[in-house]
Formats: C-alpha cells, sequence, structure tokens
C-alpha cells in the first residue's frame, strides 16, 4: 500500500509541475488575461483536455508494463521448471 500512495503523490506533484508551464505558454502564445474569468476557462479546459490524454498515455504504458511483465513472469516459470 506503500507504494501506491508514493505514486500517487508523485503523480499528484508532476501533474502540478506540469500545469505552471503550460499555463505559462497558453498566456504567451495566445496572449490570454489570467485576470479574465472567461479566459482562466479557457486556460483549465485546455488543461483539462491535456490530462485527460495525458491520462490516456499513462494508462497504456501501464497496460504494456504489466501485460509484458506478465509474459515474462510466465517465460521465466517455464526455465525454472527445466
Amino acid at each position: 500500500m506503500g507504494k501506491t500512495l508514493d505514486l500517487i503523490f508523485i503523480l499528484i506533484i508532476v501533474i502540478i509541475a506540469m500545469f505552471i508551464p503550460f499555463f505559462g505558454s497558453i498566456v504567451i502564445t495566445s496572449w490570454l488575461d489570467f485576470t479574465n474569468i472567461d479566459d482562466l476557462l479557457k486556460i483549465g479546459s485546455t488543461f483539462g483536455w491535456f490530462l485527460l490524454i495525458f491520462g490516456i498515455e499513462l494508462i497504456v504504458v501501464f497496460l504494456y508494463f504489466q501485460i509484458t511483465g506478465k509474459i515474462s513472469s510466465k517465460k521465466i516459470d517455464k526455465y525454472k521448471q527445466k
């Protein structure tokens, strides 16, 4: 359980750390005013879509490692029996 909790905290820190440069680059390139609520909603929705796509990518990578780990375990177990 400790490893899972640590992983969750690390992912939260990474997401927060990704938002700061993302926010700055959106403001600079789109000339959005961060004091305007409408512009903040645009930035928030853009970051939300970014997180959704990033989350899907993380799920695919996680599934890849899980599947390859199981395949490797089966191969190792097969060699151990011989």
